[in-house]
């Protein structure tokens, strides 16, 4: 097989535009060489990459899974370049993680600490985003690692052979709101006839897990906000709106200071497991030195509190 890097770095520019015409001039070549280096890459490959017949163009499956490894392949020359180079000082590959936000605040400082406490030095390089950017990033090459709260529905959307995962931790999200001048939650779940509810957008996943748990115990409640962001239903919360659903890690100082406070019991609270995702088709040493250790290790342990 006779492949050139730059047909990897082509294919990568399509993908992410969509438009040979736009990738084209992204990679500096006229259109019609573009897409001659494009018929190229696919006869050597032997396989079709790409669906010219939708407009934007869609990847085949093959062109899905394959776009990983020519990602994987162009970042791996970058970083053997850099090092040669000096242009990181040495630091070698780093790891680029996408995380849902809650967990971008409230778990992947602890978790990378420890790691360097256990001797492991890392380079990373954190993006906080939505879950369902994040699970493309990791389909697509665009990111090495992924955390999130594990969700059975996405997961029977992914091929765990292609995109194992790992126990992380565990947490729960609690009922919270803000207190009155004596410390004590503005609104009770177990004595108010109705609460103003800090809701989560339709389709999130900890939306639905808070919504079936509200039918399940009956709660009566206007909806007052909707967002998709926990941090941001918790700031609504610290001024009084109403009750919301936030995960513990998220609102640890919050809850320590007296400024939130659960107005739930036990029945209100909604657990949440934190795993980690790869995918296998990527080939960096680092992730899978990471991957190896922590494999060894069972995870990361609990993440509660």
């Amino acid at each position: 097989m006779n492949l050139e890097s730059k047909w990897l770095e082509d294919f990568s520019a399509l993908a992410s535009t969509r438009s040979f015409s736009q990738a084209a001039e992204r990679r500096f070549v006229t259109q019609p060489a573009f897409s001659r280096r494009i018929r190229s890459l696919e006869a050597a490959l032997g396989l079709t990459l790409v669906n010219r017949s939708r407009t934007p163009i869609e990847l085949t499956e093959a062109g899905q899974l394959f776009l990983v490894t020519a990602r994987t392949v162009v970042d791996q020359l970058s970083e053997v370049l850099r090092h040669l180079h000096h242009l990181e000082g040495g630091q070698g590959e780093v790891i680029q993680v996408s995380a849902a936000h809650s967990l971008a605040s409230g778990f992947f400082p602890r978790w990378v600490a420890q790691l360097r406490n256990d001797g492991l030095n890392i380079a990373t390089r954190l993006v906080a985003t939505n879950v369902g950017d994040a699970v493309h990033a990791l389909r697509e090459g665009g990111c090495d690692l992924m955390l999130a709260f594990y969700d059975p529905d996405a997961a029977l959307q992914m091929d765990a052979e292609i995109f194992p995962s790992l126990h992380m931790g565990t947490t729960e999200m609690l009922p919270v709101c803000a207190v009155d001048a004596n410390g004590k939650p503005l609104f009770d779940l177990e004595a108010d006839s109705s609460v103003p509810l800090l809701a989560y957008s339709a389709g999130a996943f900890l939306g639905r897990s808070v919504n079936l748990l509200l039918r399940q115990r009956n709660l009566r409640y206007t909806t007052v906000y909707e967002t998709a962001m926990a941090d941001s239903l918790k700031s609504m919360a610290l001024e009084g709106m109403g009750v919301a659903w936030v995960p513990h890690l998220s609102m640890r100082g919050e809850l320590e200071r007296g400024e939130l406070a659960i107005c739930g019991g036990s029945q209100w609270h909604v657990p949440l497991e934190i795993r980690l995702y790869r995918c296998a088709l990527v080939r960096k040493a680092n992730v899978r030195l990471l991957w190896r250790k922590l494999e060894s290790a069972g995870g990361a342990g609990e993440a509660s509190g």
